[in-house]
């Protein structure tokens, strides 16, 4: 007797864990897409996966849908770790009713958010739907709202990452776009409110899923989405990755790692990294890489706004938060779409207690009508208050220009940096020598020689970093072979610092 109950039961899960039946699986795999199983199977530890509501079946009696009940009803959610530490996961299952969102999907989705809030651990969803299920009507929209709702409680409790897997349309983007990190999958995932379909009917424009919302799209254009891989497998491996950067709730430290890389590690060639050419650019990334622990850095939002870099890396195993001017591309400058990118990237940095280390080579904010009517003014803002708000540990270290506004914003003594190093080469300023010669000595403007003097004198009196040192804005001028040395004394003098701000219910950051 008891031997055929637990036969039962072995059936049971082995229809469960077939889904949609193995025709559709094997359309799945047909796409180039993995199954919503065999993807946890690979995000997660071996053998790990504890699985909830495994047999939950939806309660749709309308359009015939009482005759196709299969169980877990689309999604696949339950616990596991990633590298021992705990996450949660939901990953949905395209081979039932297409993924489609219901009222019980949703209740699975955050039954178990709602355990990573109180467990304290990270939710990393796996989307792969065709959205709401339409045979629902309102009770899925109800769902969709119930998920986001929970997605917006845990914005800043637990690190939250979407994997945009397949289709994503509708109000299913909206919950990938609340949380910290989303991915997508080349060729195979897309994300849009309205689909090709809808926009060819309303505004006549033609064009393809993949022009409209897949990954070149929210990777390059739109910064939906932090970066995008080749195939299903290649993402979960990097949703590893970045897991084990990251604390498993806001009240905890970022894990440290063993690390077997000189705190004290000298790299001569970054005495010749800024060339003798202060218009000439040089590559930014060489400096991450040769301060970081085993020149390991984990970049954010790569192909966007690439003037600025933002990523992680380790310093004596600890993660770090780095943000860095990119002279390579627009010479640096701060625009909207990389004063928008850094501000959340700090923001999220803050939100998790991991500290923030900015390398600064920024001649000012970009001019031009394109970016005042795009409201350049509010996006810088939203950088600047960005950084005045962390309470992290800050280090700063300038490498050449920090002109104007610019320098004020890019984590400066003013906004309450730690520490704020220069480089010998740096040169904080109001502006540019010519720039400053042709407002200081209009008058001489005709004597050629009279103004190369003039320019000269400036250049002497304020392309360095020994005026602003002079008044404390700097607390040294350091050896550019030794930045990683002192980058990690600075941040191992930190680990006690304490600050908070003012109480408020929350700020109004301009948005």
């Amino acid at each position: 007797m008891m031997k055929d109950i637990l036969e039962q039961l072995e059936a049971r899960r082995a229809t469960a864990r077939l889904g949609g039946g193995q025709r559709r699986i094997d359309a799945q795999h047909g796409r180039g897409k993995l199954t919503a199983r065999e993807r946890i199977e690979l995000l997660l530890d071996e053998e790990s996966f504890e699985e909830f509501d495994m047999f939950v079946a939806h309660r749709c009696t309308d359009f015939g849908m009482e005759a196709d009940r299969p169980s877990g009803d689309g999604v696949v959610t339950g616990w596991g770790t990633i590298n021992g530490r705990m996450v949660y996961v939901f990953s949905q299952d395209f081979t039932v009713f297409g993924g489609s969102l219901s009222e019980t999907h949703a209740q699975k989705i955050c039954k178990i958010m709602d355990m990573a809030m109180q467990n304290g651990a990270p939710v990393i969803g796996l989307n792969d739907s065709g959205g709401a299920r339409i045979q629902e009507g309102v009770a899925s929209l109800a769902g969709y709202a119930d998920v986001f709702q929970r997605n917006i409680m845990a914005s800043g409790v637990v690190p939250q990452i979407s994997v945009i897997m397949g289709p994503c349309a509708g109000g299913a983007v909206y919950s990938p776009a609340m949380t910290d990190f989303i991915f997508m999958v080349k060729d195979t995932s897309y994300m849009f409110v309205t689909g090709p379909d809808v926009v060819k009917t309303v505004t006549n424009e033609i064009v393809t899923a993949e022009e409209l919302g897949g990954a070149s799209t929210h990777t390059r254009k739109s910064s939906v989405a932090d970066g995008a891989f080749e195939n299903d497998v290649e993402a979960l491996y990097e949703v590893r990755r970045l897991v084990d950067f990251l604390p498993l709730n806001n009240r905890d430290k970022a894990p440290t790692r063993p690390f077997f890389d000189d705190v004290a590690r000298v790299e001569d060639s970054l005495d010749t990294l800024i060339p003798d050419n202060p218009n000439q650019p040089y590559d930014m990334k060489e400096l991450i890489l040769k301060v970081a622990d085993e020149g390991d850095f984990y970049e954010i939002q790569k192909d966007y706004a690439a003037n600025i870099i933002t990523g992680f890396i380790r310093i004596e195993g600890q993660t770090v938060g780095v943000v860095a001017n990119q002279p390579m591309v627009l010479a640096g400058c701060l625009d909207i779409d990389s004063s928008r990118k850094a501000a959340r990237f700090v923001r999220f940095c803050d939100a998790f207690e991991i500290p923030i280390l900015t390398f600064v080579d920024v001649p000012g904010f970009l001019p031009g009508t394109g970016q005042e009517y795009g409201g350049v003014i509010k996006h810088g803002a939203k950088l600047l208050f960005a950084y005045g708000e962390a309470t992290v540990p800050k280090v700063t270290v300038i490498t050449r220009k920090a002109y104007g506004g610019a320098y004020d914003v890019m984590a400066s003594k003013h906004l309450r940096g730690d520490f704020n190093y220069a480089w010998p080469t740096a040169e904080i300023a109001v502006m540019g020598a010519k720039g400053a010669v042709e407002i200081l000595y209009r008058s001489e403007l005709a004597d050629k020689d009279k103004i190369a003097d003039r320019t000269k004198n400036y250049e002497d009196r304020f392309a360095n970093p020994f005026v602003a040192a002079e008044k404390g804005f700097i607390d040294e001028v350091i050896m550019p072979h030794s930045t990683r040395k002192r980058v990690a004394r600075a941040f191992a003098s930190l680990r006690t610092k304490r600050l908070s701000n003012p109480w408020k219910k929350h700020d109004n950051i301009p948005l």
